[in-house]
Order: structure tokens, then sequence, then C-alpha cells
């Protein structure tokens, strides 16, 4: 018997569809669902041609009437040694009745067109508990700016690192986007992380150092603070050591980073650089 979602609870949904509510499917079981049921997606039908459907016009039983009364008044017109005048304007009127048809036909299906494209073909989604899908401008990114995810899973990590040598080694650009570093309106450098440098060593590639500054501006927004204004400082590419290891390159890559920053903030504030925190040594491993 067919499943009627409709009358089950969540609960139930849930269990059918061997997922979580909370942190959606993994990534091997998305694979699993993918090989069995494929795509969620409607198959597209291959379009007619002009032709076709100028055919497929004659198809009607008002039109199939009005032929055979155009012959048989022609086949009468002619045995009568008369004119087939009756018989020709009713093949007229068929045709460009049957081209009418075709134009509306086609105009009906460019509107329907236009609809699909107007109306909304995306969703929220959870993936091993992460929106993949965010509104606003950052979810433009996401959708459009070739973004690679990270993952919990080890098996989605590994073609995440093939994915990242294959875009460098073919001269693009990969952009770490250090999510645990976004605080809001901090000035300061932010703790570095191993990945990005890991990367870069591992497909022999340097890093550029992106900073942003920020000042108040002379515009006073609604809630009655002055509004910021970002300063973009790109810096000169930091280069792997082919001579070193990984992990010598990586602290190397890591400290020259750290030192442009360092120098951009002092240069731009006019203050030394200096943390109030404690900082803890932590164990970084991918």
């Amino acid at each position: 018997m067919e499943d009627k979602w409709f009358n089950k609870t969540v609960q139930e949904t849930e269990q059918n569809l061997e997922t979580n509510i909370n942190t959606g499917l993994t990534q091997e079981q998305i694979s699993k669902k993918l090989a069995k049921y494929g795509l969620n997606e409607l198959q597209a039908q291959k379009k007619k041609s002009l032709f076709v459907k100028f055919l497929e016009q004659f198809k009607d039983f008002m039109i199939i009437v009005l032929i055979f009364a155009a012959i048989i008044s022609g086949a009468i017109s002619i045995a009568q040694g008369e004119a087939i005048t009756d018989s020709i304007i009713i093949l007229v009127v068929v045709i460009v009745n049957s081209i009418i048809g075709v134009a509306q036909e086609a105009k009906a299906e460019k509107s329907l067109e236009a609809l699909q494209k107007l109306s909304g073909h995306e969703a929220k989604v959870i993936r091993e508990g992460n929106y993949t899908n965010f509104p606003g401008f950052y979810g433009f990114l996401f959708r459009n700016a070739d973004t690679l995810p990270l993952s919990s899973n080890t098996r989605t990590m590994i073609k995440f690192m093939q994915a990242a040598d294959t875009i460098l080694k073919r001269g693009d650009f990969i952009l770490i986007y250090p999510e645990q570093s976004l605080w809001w309106n901090y000035e300061k450098p932010k703790p570095l992380k191993n990945g990005a440098y890991k990367i870069a060593t591992r497909s022999n590639v340097p890093v550029i150092p992106i900073f942003i500054t920020m000042k108040d501006s002379n515009i006073i927004g609604e809630d009655g603070f002055p509004i910021k204004e970002y300063y973009v400082h790109i810096e000169k590419p930091i280069y792997p050591d082919v001579t070193l290891s990984e992990k010598e390159n990586v602290e190397k890559m890591k400290n020259e980073n750290f030192e442009v920053w360092k120098n951009i903030y002092e240069e731009f504030y006019g203050i030394p650089l200096e943390y109030t925190t404690v900082k803890e040594e932590v164990n970084e491993e991918i």
C-alpha cells in the first residue's frame, strides 16, 4: 500500500525516511540513497518540433470533420463541373486554425518556462548537522561561488582535499573562510589554523595573506553609532619551501602570514599589537 505521508507524524516520517530531524543525513546515507533512487528531479521531456506540433492539430475531431467536408464538397463540385471554392475556403480555415494553434501552444510553453524560473526551487537542507543552503548574501556565495564545504565525515574530507588539489593545480584560487574566527568587528589578527598552509604545502602553491581593517566613518547609522568603513589589504604571496618538510612549511608560512597581519595592524591603527587573553597550545590534525 502506498504511504500516505500527510497522515504520518513527524516522528513516523523521520523513522520511515531513515533520517534525523536535527542532524539530517550523513554523507554515507546520501550516497546510498542516490545510488538507489537517483536525483530528486523530474526528467524533462524532449521538446516537439514545430512540424510535429502542426500535424498534431489535425487530430482534433472538428478538424477531421472539416477536412472530410472539404473533400466531399470538392468531389461534388468537380462532378458537377463547378468551382471548388468552398473546399479551398474550408482547407484554408483549417490550415490557418492549425497555425494559430501551434503559435498559442508555443506561447503557453514559454509562459510556463518563465513561471518555473520565477518559482522557488530551493530548500534549506541539513547535512551532517550543517546547513548547506544559507539565506541572503552568504547563501548567494555558497550557491554561486564554487564553495567547498567542510565535513566531519572522513571520506568527504578526503574528497575535499582531492578537489582542493585539483583546483589549485589548474591555476585557480581557493579562499579559506575561517568560520571560527568570525568575531564581529574584531580588529586584531585572529588565531591562525594549520589547514590552509597544509593545503598550500601539499599542492606546492602560495598563500596570499588578506587582512581587513576598519574605522568609524562620519556617517551615523540608525542605531546612533558611526557606520564602519572596511579596508581590504591583499599582500604578497607566501610560498612553501620545497627543501622543508610539510610540518616545517606549515609553521614557517603560518608565522610569516601572522607577521604580515601584525605589520598591517600596527601601521593602520598606529599601536602595537597586544593580546590580553592567554594562548593555549592546541594539537591540530587534518
